[in-house]
């Protein structure tokens, strides 16, 4: 047994997929069948059942699965560690991040930082908070950025960035002249709202009922699953949202979109570094929060 072969394990069983797995690291399907029928024989059971058209673990299999993830990550954290104590950075980082600084702030601060750090590779996970919280506290990512505090007293989190969030609208002639909108009028307008779990909406609910107002109290009309889509209904006059600024910039810059203030309600919301408070950070994730702190 040796790591490679564990590696190769690990990730068959991700996949559920010999062929998927081969492609991925670059070896032909009979020598990873190989690598995994050694590991079998070094055991002494089976470790994958091979079903039409999946692969999946034995209950041997899911006890090697969870060691062979730790002693990876074990491996991974000891390359880290005696290239941080040469001076250099190297290795890979899985980081998460809610849908909109998942996909408007993390972006170009990975970009500058594997400029600065060429030898390191990060992947990143988008979802909504909820997600990202759980992937973190699964230790599958190390840190995220998310719109919404969580009460789980494993997670330490910090408040990083505001967030401008405005009532956005068609950019149609109607609301070319409106400035600003009483609050009880909302009630009158056609509302999409992002799904539970999204940061977006608990902020707005918390900010509606600062004002007065229950989230019940709007003609919602539909409900979807990320910025991107409800971007595209508010284009298509499907109805009007609550969403942050930072979604939006070039929209608002040719106008397709406009942004309306609420007379009575101030939106607002924070984004917060969230990491495992009971994990020790590894020496990336933990030079990638110190970049995180000097460029935000």
């Amino acid at each position: 047994m040796n790591l490679w072969q564990l590696q190769i394990f690990r990730q068959v069983v991700d996949t559920g997929s010999f062929s998927k797995t081969a492609e991925a690291i670059h070896l032909s399907q009979p020598t990873v069948s190989s690598h995994i029928k050694e590991l079998e024989t070094y055991f002494g059971c089976r470790l994958i059942d091979r079903l039409p058209r999946e692969a999946v673990p034995t209950k041997a299999g899911e006890l090697l699965y969870a060691y062979s993830k730790k002693l990876i990550s074990l491996r991974d954290e000891t390359e880290m560690a005696m290239a941080a104590f040469q001076g250099k950075m190297i290795g890979h980082l899985s980081i998460g991040g809610s849908t909109i600084p998942g996909g408007y702030i993390l972006p170009r601060l990975i970009g500058a930082f594997t400029q600065k750090y060429p030898e390191v590779k990060i992947s990143l996970a988008i979802n909504d908070t909820e997600r990202i919280i759980q992937d973190v506290l699964t230790g599958k990512v190390e840190v995220a950025i998310v719109g919404a505090r969580s009460e789980n007293e494993q997670l330490h989190q910090k408040k990083i960035l505001d967030d401008n969030m405005k009532l956005i609208v068609p950019g149609t002639p109607r609301w070319r002249s409106a400035k600003d909108i009483a609050a009880e009028d909302l009630v009158l307008e056609p509302f999409v709202v992002r799904e539970p779990g999204s940061g977006t909406l608990k902020a707005m609910k918390s900010s509606l009922k600062e004002a007065g107002l229950q989230i019940e109290d709007l003609c919602i009309v539909a409900e979807m699953g990320s910025t991107e889509s409800i971007i595209q209904g508010i284009k298509n006059h499907v109805g009007v949202s609550i969403l942050s600024t930072l979604a939006v910039k070039d929209e608002l810059v040719n106008k397709s979109l406009l942004a309306v203030n609420l007379r009575g309600v101030r939106f607002h919301r924070s984004f917060y570094l969230v990491h495992h408070r009971l994990r020790t950070p590894s020496p990336l994730s933990a030079a990638f929060m110190d970049y995180l702190s000097l460029e935000i």
